[in-house]
């Protein structure tokens, strides 16, 4: 091994231990880029799954829990202005919740929660980038919003342009009553590391077994680990579709299309 490449892994290790000390962990960039990457080749896409159980009037009820404002990075926008169903719409941050109902106006099947989901009421406050210095950061950054402060800084966001904002909590039982929503067909969530915990207390207080889209690459892979294994028990199929996990009940699994 000659000396350039004997320093370098060297400087890695001490860099790798020192950010883990810290409370953080080195990502692979070519890992997250290969994998939005390759979303965009697989013939599976959760757009065509999803046109699918619409045109087979098989979603009705939705309820999105993370809508941000309603149009970035968010595919339901054209299925919900082109089908009708009646949404359920939960987002906390005051700024794209505005934004949401101004994308949604003037639709009375669709309803609206300033709220964050939470577990035990233990989110009173999120985490996101200072409106002002949004414009130093790419598109995304505006939808990166979490309970966890690190999520914002793993991204490339600097401290010092991190704010916080105080949210109302509710929880999926609290929120099914709150809309009087005794079933319904689709459950989305994407909360940037919160989503696993949202499935797994939804499926442990509730009946209810709708299909259900979440993100997964950001959860804690202990909740993550007790979420797949209720997912099993109440009989759901999961596939990995892009950065989400998609699980559907047995009872709908033969009518679904991945292609």
């Amino acid at each position: 091994m000659n000396i350039k490449l004997y320093n370098q892994i060297m400087h890695y290790k001490f860099l790798k231990k020192i950010i883990g000390i810290l409370g953080f962990k080195l990502v692979n960039k070519n890992l997250i880029k290969n994998n939005r990457l390759l979303s965009n080749y697989t013939s599976t896409k959760i757009e065509k799954i999803v046109e699918n159980l619409f045109i087979n009037n098989e979603i009705k009820t939705i309820i999105q829990i993370g809508s941000n404002d309603g149009q970035r990075f968010d595919f339901l926008g054209k299925f919900i202005k082109k089908y009708f169903p009646k949404v359920i719409f939960v987002e906390p941050i005051l700024t794209s919740f505005k934004q949401l109902k101004e994308y949604h106006k003037n639709q009375d099947n669709l309803f609206f929660e300033n709220s964050a989901i939470s577990v035990n009421s233990e989110i009173n406050k999120l985490f996101k980038v200072k409106e002002n210095k949004l414009n130093q950061y790419d598109n995304h950054v505006a939808g990166i919003t979490s309970f966890n402060k690190k999520h914002l800084i793993m991204h490339g966001i600097k401290k010092k342009h991190v704010t916080e904002e105080k949210v109302n909590s509710i929880s999926t039982n609290e929120l099914l009553n709150k809309y009087s929503i005794n079933n319904f067909d689709f459950l989305i969530i994407d909360t940037e590391g919160y989503d696993a915990k949202i499935v797994l207390d939804f499926l442990l207080t509730s009946k209810i077994r709708p299909t259900i889209f979440f993100e997964y690459i950001h959860s804690e892979n202990e909740i993550l680990k007790k979420t797949l294994e209720i997912l099993k028990i109440n009989n759901y199929y999961i596939f990995k579709i892009e950065e989400n996990l998609a699980c559907f009940h047995k009872n709908i699994i033969e009518k679904v299309k991945f292609f």
